[in-house]
């Protein structure tokens, strides 16, 4: 019996937008199938690029930046998900996934989960905060980068995706949406 393809779902969105969130639900209602997560956070190059901030000009790491992405190495992995044929359903997701051409052009199905900046800082300041900056630095990096980064890099990039899901509200249905798209794929590739 010939291995018939994975079905591959790409999640984007600003940072703190609830991607991780979708991703996990996802694969905890879809545990009854072979499934493969990558999370692109865990693709940083350990030697992030700096940037001037645009309008106070102090120098940052940039973490928002395409070239922070080991892509290569994210890559690999991906592909390796996808040849292997050991899995039915990959999803990749990172605030800057759809910016990648070469990865965004694999997906079947592409979700970019929309939320209000303010909504977006609060789990973004939590997670930086509980990996030991202060609040002080995630608030300035915020104020001084990120935010101009996600308008240059994610924002311009929600118009690739299929489905547009509201962060704001949990997405319940929305994710059930996806979860029943999901599962007739997989139905029709069995």
């Amino acid at each position: 019996m010939i291995s018939k393809p994975c079905i591959t779902i790409g999640i984007s969105g600003g940072s703190g937008s609830g991607k991780t969130t979708l991703s996990l639900v996802l694969e905890d209602q879809l545990k009854d199938c072979r499934i493969a997560v990558y999370h692109m956070d865990k693709y940083y190059k350990s030697v992030r690029p700096l940037a001037k901030a645009p309008f106070t000009g102090n120098v940052l790491e940039d973490f928002n930046h395409p070239d922070g992405v080991d892509l290569q190495r994210l890559s690999t992995d991906y592909d390796q998900a996808l040849l292997s044929g050991d899995y039915d359903v990959v999803i990749i997701e990172g605030f800057l996934l759809f910016h990648f051409e070469r990865l965004r052009e694999t997906l079947d199905l592409k979700l970019y989960v929309d939320c209000p900046a303010d909504e977006r800082m609060v789990p973004r300041s939590e997670w930086f905060i509980n990996k030991g900056y202060s609040r002080d630095e995630v608030t300035q990096e915020y104020l001084q980068l990120v935010r101009y980064r996600h308008d240059e890099y994610v924002e311009p990039t929600r118009w690739y995706a299929d489905l547009i899901m509201n962060g704001s509200t949990g997405g319940d249905l929305g994710t059930q949406v996806v979860l029943d798209w999901i599962r007739v794929r997989l139905q029709e590739r069995s």
